[in-house]
């Protein structure tokens, strides 16, 4: 028989590359370096030193909500957004990137409004909303943007 291989997952803790066996996605698998939980239930904080890592290296989906902490649309979609990202943590890797932070991400993505989700597999951008969303719409969108059920 075949044996399945792992899938990589940047740690939410500590940006290592994990290889977590496939079979224990469902369980609550923790990174052996800096013993976070890799699933940790809520959007991950992305800077531009480990953005690259996430987006480049992970086998996940990355779904990046980039927002400021001024912007009241972007306040108003957070809950949406983390309850959406708890839905589908084992599907996708949600992150947050505060743009007023994080300026040269901000450029490099050609961010010209907040709040703007992006959808990312493999490195190449699959889709991208602009303007805040309420939790179905949001959910809606990462299921259409990463071919989920």
């Amino acid at each position: 028989m075949r044996e399945v291989p792992p899938v990589l997952i940047a740690c939410a803790g500590c940006d290592a590359v994990l290889r977590v066996p496939r079979e224990r996605m469902s369980e609550a698998p923790r990174c052996p370096r800096c013993h976070t939980p890799v699933f940790p239930g809520k959007p991950l904080e992305l800077e531009a030193s480990s953005f690259d890592r996430h987006l480049m290296r992970s086998e996940l989906p990355l779904i990046v909500d980039f927002w400021a902490p001024w912007c009241a649309p972007c306040r108003m979609m957070a809950p949406h957004f983390e309850a959406t990202a708890r839905m589908f943590e084992r599907q996708a890797r949600f992150a947050k990137v505060n743009s007023d932070e994080e300026r040269a991400l901000s450029s490099r993505f050609d961010i010209r409004g907040i709040p703007t989700l992006i959808a990312w597999r493999d490195g190449r951008e699959l889709s991208r909303q602009s303007g805040a969303l309420d939790a179905d719409r949001l959910q809606d969108w990462v299921r259409a943007a990463i071919g989920a059920p």
